[in-house]
């Protein structure tokens, strides 16, 4: 009897211990199933397999995004894509980021409409983006403009007298490595600096020029690094509407594109990561924990990416 108490008792622990097994292993099948869902319809970037208008939204300090570039030139061979809204909101960044983007914008304007919407802000580098849209919707309240190139460097040379911290330097010429922040500038030195931005500053007023239909004139009139609100910039010729994605689907309708079309968002797959950590699973987890949403990098959402943007900048607030 003692023997069959014992195989009785032993049983009763298999069974406990196959039961949590199951459990456990029905669990990390589910999760694993919800986040290659959650992978595959939500950050897949290739869209949908049906006919749609694609949208891409270009926010936060703009620098160069080769992931960005790749997706736009995925959008524009998709034969399932009839248009397309960039939905912009930046207040700017490198002008090479905005540059690169810009032409790739102009590409893909060749094969589809595309038509850029507004939100909070597109400014500077954010501006040349949208300007290389057919057609520009912005909100009444939104923030247009700050055309405009500027390079900023800091002088600690005050700094380490203080700190008693002399520099010595051997150079090969008197402009190389100028300007430096370890001393002031002089003036051939600034007026090497000031050749730079110039020339990368009429390049852009020129852009603006030619895809607003203005004269370089009026063009420079509004490069004086102004901004203006989407009334104002509507006024000034820089968008050519107010509104928001309505108005940006109701203008592709007159190109053709059926305003019944699903919008759908193509976004960034990679950015977090694979399947298991994509941007969805991150908010989630963000959620989760208390913590902001995790959408974006930390460094971009602090806004923090702005300290490491090197070169020339079309940015508003650097």
């Amino acid at each position: 009897m003692a023997m069959r108490a014992d195989d009785l008792i032993d049983r009763r622990r298999l069974r406990r211990k196959l039961t949590f097994w199951r459990v456990a292993a029905f669990v990390v099948l589910a999760a694993a199933v919800i986040a290659f869902s959650t992978w595959f319809y939500d950050d897949n970037f290739t869209g949908s397999a049906v006919p749609h208008i694609a949208k891409v939204k270009i926010e936060g300090t703009i620098t160069e995004d080769e992931e960005l570039l790749k997706r736009l030139e995925a959008i524009r061979t998709s034969p399932e894509v009839k248009g397309v809204i960039l939905s912009i909101d930046s207040p700017g960044g490198t002008t090479v980021g905005g540059e690169s983007i810009f032409e790739a914008v102009r590409k893909l304007a060749g094969d589809k409409p595309v038509v850029a919407e507004v939100g909070t802000l597109a400014a500077s580098a954010g501006y040349m983006i949208a300007s290389a849209a057919d057609h520009i919707v912005a909100r009444k309240t939104s923030i247009v403009g700050s055309i405009g190139v500027l390079i900023q460097y800091p002088d600690v040379s005050g700094l380490m007298d203080k700190l008693g911290i002399k520099l010595e330097e051997v150079k090969s010429s008197p402009l190389k490595a100028s300007p430096s922040p370890f001393k002031p500038t002089n003036d051939d030195e600034r007026a090497m600096v000031r050749k730079l931005i110039l020339d990368s500053y009429d390049w852009f007023v020129g852009i603006v020029a030619d895809r607003r239909k203005m004269t370089y004139d009026q063009a420079l009139a509004l490069a004086d690094g102004s901004i203006f609100t989407g009334r104002q910039a509507l006024a000034n010729h820089l968008v050519d509407a107010v509104g928001g994605e309505q108005e940006a689907i109701d203008w592709l309708a007159t190109k053709g594109v059926d305003g019944k079309l699903k919008v759908v968002e193509w976004k960034d797959k990679d950015r977090h990561g694979g399947f298991l950590f994509s941007q969805s699973m991150a908010k989630v987890a963000a959620k989760a924990l208390g913590l902001p949403d995790a959408g974006g990098d930390v460094i971009h959402e602090l806004g923090a990416d702005r300290l490491f943007l090197d070169g020339l900048v079309s940015v508003w607030h650097p």
